[in-house]
């Protein structure tokens, strides 16, 4: 996703009760140590409120504990009831808790929450693409312009720009664009582009992938987007019994 902002959770007792329901459901979390490829399985032990600090488990390599404890930020990834929740840490500390070695740091300022639905991106077929229509600018020519889509999600689309000619210019906003989704209908929205990524083929030839969001999606037709994904994962999911 690239805007966290959407989905940033900044309310401390709403933060006390996140982790205190991922430290009583026993779930696991992946702790990632920045700049590291380093990877630790922990889990929350207590989350003192009134110290302002959560206590993790640490890892059962002293190597990599010191190497936690030497990092200036940690990343942190679980799930809850299907819900992935993200944040980060600054200075670890080592303690001990309930006689054995623990993590401790304080409480963090804001986390990430994405349910399912907000980051499940769906590929659309490539043997007979859906397309969107953009509007060109006028010294482009002006009308409407197709370009396929890659994968399509509630919150945006991937496009293949193939011809080059959307620009990669992030934060760029093209209005009144037309998706026509099979089986489900048209919907029409802003798209701003988020992310740009060139890429080369397997004949030499260029493409530009655009990730882009959709700006002012009125709800019928945020709707018809989670049908149309509904469609998609059913077929995949079709054939995937096929095969079996």
């Amino acid at each position: 996703m690239e805007n966290w902002h959407d989905f940033e959770v900044s309310s401390r007792r709403e933060i006390i009760a996140l982790l205190r329901s991922i430290g009583e459901k026993n779930q696991l979390i992946r702790m990632l140590v920045h700049g590291e490829s380093d990877v630790c399985v922990t889990s929350i032990l207590e989350v003192d409120a009134d110290a302002g600090n959560v206590i993790l488990d640490c890892s059962i390599s002293p190597d990599q504990n010191r190497r936690i404890l030497g990092a200036k930020r940690i990343s942190f990834e679980t799930t809850l009831d299907k819900i992935r929740i993200m944040f980060g840490g600054e200075h670890i500390e080592s303690c001990t808790f309930e006689g054995s070695p623990a993590f401790k740091m304080a409480l963090p300022a804001s986390l990430i929450r994405l349910q399912r639905r907000e980051f499940y991106r769906m590929a659309t077929p490539v043997s007979n693409p859906v397309r969107v229509m953009i509007p060109q600018p006028a010294e482009l020519g002006g009308g409407s312009k197709a370009f396929p889509l890659a994968d399509i999600s509630c919150g945006g689309i991937a496009i293949l720009d193939n011809s080059l000619v959307l620009g990669d210019t992030i934060g760029k906003v093209y209005a009144d664009c037309r998706i026509e989704l099979p089986e489900v209908g048209p919907i029409t929205t802003g798209l701003q582009i988020r992310n740009s990524l060139d890429l080369t083929l397997l004949n030499n030839k260029s493409n530009r992938r655009l990730g882009c969001q959709f700006v002012e999606l009125p709800r019928s037709a945020l709707n018809a987007v989670q049908r149309y994904i509904t469609k998609l994962e059913r077929e995949r999911n079709a054939r995937i019994a096929g095969l079996g």
